[in-house]
């Protein structure tokens, strides 16, 4: 792991793994296992030059037909997880929405052709207010939250990025929640370490090239060794925030700044400009 200084106006977009439910805020066996993507998530706003004004999320747990955007001015949380201690259901994270960057957002898709809605009664799910509560513990910036679209696929994606790209340069940070690997029958088999780090040298290769030739190769991430044994078919929800936070990099370029070997699995987080290039 290494740190990037964003000394740039326009900030940066983030793709970061949201780790297992509450995993963060609980006892886990063994004790360790995600300290440091802990760490990471906690630190990552120290190479902020300033902070956001806003924050636009997308997560892996959130997928409709058409966009949708969080417009309620004060989203409450859904608890979208099962099997976890009970206190893990009375976590609370009171950031506040914003219905006018709501209704920009869906303006903004739609200069491109892209169909999007408000919704004015979801909540916030897991993979927003678990790394919330690290990264920005406080609650005190605006949080919008965006639908990835069902349709699982990574151009469509880029392109939602590409249409928000200007929210950058408006003090806006964009973040995309997932997991780098997301293969539910891997976790915790060794078969699968050099399966994932595989995968993960693909990817971090990806990332850090010409963006131009980064994005070709996003859109055809399933020709990537061990691509489907990382991201099993019709279950890529979890790969599919890093599209959209690569489009909205635009020409930036990517790193990686985060990489840890999680229940026998690499994962790793990556940052797109900024003025981290």
């Amino acid at each position: 792991m290494y740190r990037l200084i964003f000394n740039s106006s326009t900030l940066p977009t983030w793709f970061i793994p949201h780790g297992a439910g509450p995993c963060f805020f609980m006892d886990w066996n063994p004790p360790k296992t995600w300290d440091a993507m802990a760490q990471y998530l906690r630190q990552l706003p120290n190479g902020l030059s300033r902070m956001p004004k806003a924050i636009v999320m997308v997560s892996a747990h959130w997928l409709e037909p058409v966009i949708r955007i969080t417009s309620h001015p004060r989203p409450n949380l859904i608890y979208d997880y099962s099997g976890f201690p009970k206190h893990t259901y009375d976590l609370q994270y009171p950031a506040p929405g914003d219905p006018t960057l709501a209704r920009k957002i869906v303006d903004l898709l739609a200069q491109q052709g892209i169909a999007a809605e408000e919704d004015p009664q979801r909540g916030f799910d897991h993979g927003i207010f678990i790394p919330m509560m690290l990264m920005f513990p406080k609650a005190d910036i605006p949080v919008v939250q965006l639908s990835l679209n069902n349709n699982l696929d990574p151009q469509t994606h880029l392109e939602i990025g590409k249409a928000l790209a200007s929210l950058r340069d408006e003090g806006i940070l964009m973040i995309g929640s997932g997991m780098s690997f997301h293969n539910m029958r891997g976790y915790g088999k060794p078969s699968f370490t050099p399966i994932s780090l595989e995968f993960d040298k693909w990817l971090t290769q990806t990332i850090e090239s010409d963006p131009d030739i980064r994005n070709k190769e996003l859109i055809n991430w399933g020709t990537a060794p061990f691509a489907n044994q990382c991201h099993p078919s019709h279950e890529e929800e979890h790969l599919l925030p890093l599209m959209v936070v690569a489009g909205a990099a635009m020409h930036d370029h990517g790193a990686r700044v985060f990489t840890d070997c999680v229940l026998e699995t690499w994962i790793s987080g990556f940052t797109f400009g900024g003025g981290g290039d």
